[in-house]
């Protein structure tokens, strides 16, 4: 498991009866995932004195409940600022657990010794491409949701990158990504976090099992004569490490060699030692 463990601004700090008790900066939050089935005692205070809680429903979704928690803040992971906020379905805007895949596309952009254009599809709020800017990278950060952009441009300002070479764009990653091959457009390393299931902005359905290897394959015809790396996550149960690597393998390992490595992804927990999953990730690099 490739485990996210140099945060100072984030901790998960027990893990019992399908929730998680983690501290956000100065905050302490609780909230559910469905990979922790077991039930141990909950001794930590946080467990009885959180500053926010979310409660799923029995029918789908759930709400959050608020003690003391401002309506945002930010937290640091190094020298990058995120801001924060409790929005739909239990997120706050950040995944902790890519911080491993930071680190990773960190260092490879660090070392390439020659400029690295980077596609950053399904880019969510901006962890990988702020890391990505920050290493040195031009960056294009594409998604759907033009709040998601917005706010991935406001942690970038409060990074310090608001002068970063990142385009940002309010778009069908597979349409996008189509028109990029019309062009002639080319990139270094790509990025793909596709969720399991989604819209577009023209109401474009994305489901993840029938969409991603042809996605993948679009995204092949997108690499350079030299490409760096291509790393994709899922938070899909179906897609193991297993998967991710023969999909990686089959597409890109015949054109450009290199080799492929795919893990779970996890983050540390305090009280019990353990390491929770957080999904998978797959990493091609040359």
């Amino acid at each position: 498991m490739w485990i996210a463990e140099n945060w100072n601004d984030y901790q998960v700090i027990d893990c019992s009866k399908g929730e998680k008790l983690e501290r956000w900066g100065n905050y302490l939050l609780i909230r559910p995932d469905p990979q922790i089935i077991w039930n141990t005692p909950q001794k930590h205070s946080g467990w009885r004195q959180p500053d926010a809680h979310y409660h799923r429903s029995a029918k789908g979704g759930g709400q959050w409940e608020f003690f003391d928690l401002p309506e945002q803040w930010t937290i640091h992971y190094h020298s990058l600022t995120f801001n924060l906020k409790p929005f739909s379905f239990k997120h706050t805007g950040l995944f902790p657990e890519q911080a491993v895949n930071w680190d990773w596309c960190q260092q490879k952009i660090r070392t390439a010794g020659r400029p690295v254009k980077l596609l950053n599809l399904f880019a969510y709020t901006g962890g990988a491409t702020l890391a990505a800017a920050q290493a040195g990278a031009a960056v294009t950060h594409v998604d759907a949701s033009k709040g998601m952009v917005s706010w991935a441009k406001e942690n970038a300002i409060s990074s310090g990158l608001s002068q970063a070479p990142i385009r940002w764009l309010v778009d069908d990653c597979v349409k996008f990504a189509e028109r990029e091959i019309r062009r002639g457009n080319h990139y270094d390393a790509i990025i793909m976090d596709p969720p399991s299931y989604g819209r577009g902005p023209k109401g474009e359905i994305w489901k993840i099992e029938d969409s991603i290897y042809p996605l993948i394959q679009l995204c092949v015809q997108l690499l350079s004569q030299n490409p760096l790396f291509f790393l994709i996550n899922s938070y899909t149960t179906g897609l193991a490490p297993s998967v991710l690597t023969y999909m990686l393998s089959a597409e890109i390992c015949p054109r450009y060699g290199g080799q492929v490595q795919a893990s779970e992804i996890g983050l540390p927990v305090k009280e019990s030692g353990l390491l929770l999953p957080c999904g998978a990730s797959g990493r091609w690099e040359n």
